[in-house]
């Protein structure tokens, strides 16, 4: 049996990539998205792309058609628009944004005595 999901407030999970970046001051980053990037012959460099760029939160290396995920938090499109090229700069080949509606979870389990 799975547990129904549930709505998180506030989008995605609010712990960041690294804890010192949860310090900074800043502008609210309410534009979520997911980065999928296929990278070039040259493999980017996620700690340099995440220290250049505080929309990015966290990372993923798959397997499959993509190479890398990347979570973002974004002020505006107008800084989703700056990583996207910042990606492309680095060296992605490929990179195929989707924006985040609303996070999901499962809902908690409530255990019930059996009659």
């Amino acid at each position: 049996m799975t547990a129904p999901l549930q709505l998180v407030p506030g989008g995605l999970d609010p712990e960041p990539l690294h804890p010192t970046r949860a310090l900074r001051p800043g502008p609210a980053r309410t534009l979520h998205a997911i980065a999928r990037i296929s990278h070039g012959p040259v493999p980017l460099d996620f700690d340099r792309l995440a220290a250049e760029h505080p929309a990015i939160q966290s990372g993923l290396a798959l397997a499959g058609d993509a190479d890398l995920e990347l979570r973002l938090a974004c002020t505006g499109p107008e800084e989703l628009r700056a990583v996207t090229a910042a990606l492309h700069r680095a060296g992605a080949a490929r990179v195929r944004i989707d924006l985040v509606l609303r996070a999901l979870t499962p809902a908690p389990v409530t255990l019930r005595p059996v009659p």
